[in-house]
């Protein structure tokens, strides 16, 4: 149990930082340059997701041993991209259909997209504990 609190907590750090790369990349592409809000948001997540796949993979989930980098990367890449289709669709859903400020939404979505990353890379990515492993 301490374990999966500590892994929770360096997640949560990791998942700030990537947070303030994503909102603060959306903000700037959609105010700054008047991109769509929808297609911002797909630039930002995606940037996000490449800092949050290498400090995930380094101080937040175990390497699964028997497991290539390779099919790592390529699994959390699947699961990324099922991330950004809820990260957009519940995007759009709170702005077009709500009426909610893409900023706020955001704030919302991430959120909901969080514990899809979380339970997603436990249950898919991270080796756990040996006792974890054993139970």
């Amino acid at each position: 149990m301490k374990r999966l609190i500590a892994q929770i907590m360096k997640f949560g750090v990791v998942g700030v930082i990537a947070f303030a790369i994503d909102y603060g990349l959306l903000i700037f592409l959609t105010e700054v340059f008047g991109i769509d809000y929808l297609v911002s948001a797909t630039v930002s997540f995606t940037v996000s997701v490449v800092f949050n796949y290498l400090a995930s993979m380094r101080y937040v989930f175990a390497h699964r041993e028997g497991m290539s980098r390779r099919r790592e990367f390529a699994i959390f890449v699947v699961l990324s991209v099922i991330g950004l289709l809820i990260n957009n669709a519940c995007l759009w859903l709170g702005v077009d259909m709500l009426g909610v400020d893409y900023r706020i939404s955001k704030i919302v979505v991430t959120a909901i997209v969080m514990v899809w990353n979380f339970v997603t890379r436990k249950i898919f990515l991270d080796a756990g504990t040996q006792s974890e492993r054993e139970s």
